[in-house]
Parts: C-alpha cells; structure tokens; sequence
C-alpha cells in the first residue's frame, strides 16, 4: 500500500467499513457453505462437551440412585433412554459419565501428544545413532496391537482411570513420533532453516520457533484422529473393568452393566454405544476435514 492509498484510507472511513463488512459476508458465506455433515458432527461434539462440563444443566435425576418400581424401564418421556436394573435412569448416567469417558481420553491424547511429539523432535534432529534407537524402540511398540499393548500396561499399574489413561497413551505414542520425526526431517533442510543456522541462531531455539510451529499443524490432525480412537479405547478397558469402578458412570462400564439384560433390556447397551459411536464418528469426520484443509491445493 501506497502513501497516497495509505492517506486515502484514513480520510474515508466508510472504504474500512466496507471492507470490514464484506470480510464478514464471505466468512458467513464460507459457514454456510460447510457440508451438513460437518456441521452436525460439531454439533454433537459440543453437546457432549456440555455433558462432560456442566451435566447439571442437562439432568435432573440423581445417576446414582435408583427406583425399584421402575427397573428396566424401556424408554419414554420421562427417561429418554430408559432406566437399568436398579431404576437408575440412564440418560443422567450417560451424561455424568461423559466427565469421566472424555477426561480419561483427554489426559491420554495429551500425554501421547507430548511423549511422541518431543521423541519426534530429539529422532528428527539428534542424529542418526539416536534416531535409528527411538525408532527402533517406536518400531517394537507399533509391532503390539494397540488395545493388547493398552492391556498389557494397565494390567502391570493397575485398575483407574489414570492408569487406563497412561496405557492408551502408550499405544498412541508411535504414531506421534513417526509423524512429527516426518515433519521435522521434511522442514530440516530448507532454506530459512539453514539461513537461521548460519545466522547463528542455536538449534533447541531453530527447533522451538522455526520446525516446530510447520510441524504441529499435521500432528494436531492426527491428535484429533487419535481422541476418537481412545475414546473406544479406554471404553472397551472400562468394560473390562479396568476404569472407573462402580457405582460412578462411564461409558463402557455402562455397556459392561447391560450386556446381562441384552436380550430383555436392550436400551441398557444400545443406547451408550450408541453415544460412543456417534462421538468417534464425529470427531473423525471434524479431523478428516482439518486433513483436507491443510493438504495442498
């Protein structure tokens, strides 16, 4: 921008409102424009969300307290999704559990991010005798299916959710490292890179502001992935009763509970896998439109 455009610019105002305002209808344009499905997708991730942070607002029953005259209820209008064998209603504990379900995923999804994101960096930048040894160790670990290897770790710590959370952290932690050592190896050697070495910019300091804010974009990506997959994850450990131990809800447990009363009471098990689906698949379909936007046009 010229001086004279510059000068123009500040004695006509309304030329700034206008440009302000047309910002504005293409980002309501390009909202508008977004696939149905994404949108839904979002959707159900916030409701969610809303379940695990503030599930007062959307329940009235006690989760853990139950009325013998009503056990097995089917669902009706007064409990949407029916009640268990104790007359507990389902809907209050599917909701309640959704704290427990998507903070254990939470916390396992951000230690593997930042386990596999700093083994990454050190494979990418170390050197070969150090690379070739993390990815060997990244080899062995990705050689064990991830839910056996997720079993294995919580079976030697133990029954909880932290445990649960540091076992599916530790199945998810290779593909994190695989990536970003990719990104680092990819952004290594190019040429703002090698014009910050020359400069003399130390190379923890190149890693922090230069590699790794390229680099983060695609492993925030996969992060995404990743929580829908531990979502399932620590679902299948809490029904094998490895998570949260009763009477406090959590998602797979809540499956575990039903799968007695399949035949009679299907609503016990249905219903919360139902939910579990409908996480995992939304919040793969938000992770494979983030996949999309970064890929090259």
């Amino acid at each position: 921008m010229t001086a004279t455009e510059f000068s123009t610019r500040l004695e006509d105002p309304e030329e700034e409102s206008v440009g302000t305002q047309g910002r504005g209808r293409r980002t309501t344009t390009t909202m508008l424009r977004l696939p149905f499905g994404l949108i839904l997708s979002a959707l159900v991730v916030l409701v969610v969300l809303a379940w695990a942070v503030l599930p007062s607002l959307f329940v009235t029953e006690n989760p853990l307290l139950g009325d013998p005259d009503i056990r097995l209820s089917p669902p009706n209008a007064h409990h949407w999704f029916g009640t268990d064998h104790l007359g507990r209603d389902i809907f209050s504990r599917v909701v309640q559990g959704a704290g427990a379900s998507l903070g254990t995923t939470a916390i396992a999804v951000l230690m593997s991010f930042v386990t596999g994101t700093f083994l990454g960096l050190v494979a990418g930048t170390a050197g070969r005798v150090v690379d070739t040894v993390l990815m060997r160790i990244v080899d062995v670990l990705q050689s064990v299916p991830s839910l056996l290897l997720s079993l294995a770790v919580v079976a030697s710590l133990g029954s909880g959710p932290v445990n649960i959370a540091v076992a599916v952290a530790v199945a998810s932690v290779p593909s994190f490292a695989r990536l970003m050592r990719g990104e680092v190896l990819r952004w290594r050697n190019s040429l703002f890179i090698e014009a910050a070495t020359m400069s003399g910019i130390r190379t923890p300091e190149i890693l922090l502001r230069h590699v790794l804010p390229h680099a983060i974009g695609p492993v925030g990506a996969l992060a995404a992935i990743e929580f829908g997959a531990a979502v399932l994850a620590i679902s299948a450990l809490s029904f094998l009763g490895f998570g949260t131990q009763p009477p406090d809800p959590e998602w797979g447990f809540l499956i575990s509970e039903g799968r007695d009363y399949l035949a009679s009471s299907w609503w016990m098990t249905v219903i919360p896998g139902l939910v579990i689906a409908g996480v995992v698949v939304s919040v793969n379909r938000i992770a494979h439109a983030l996949q999309t936007e970064r890929r090259p046009s």
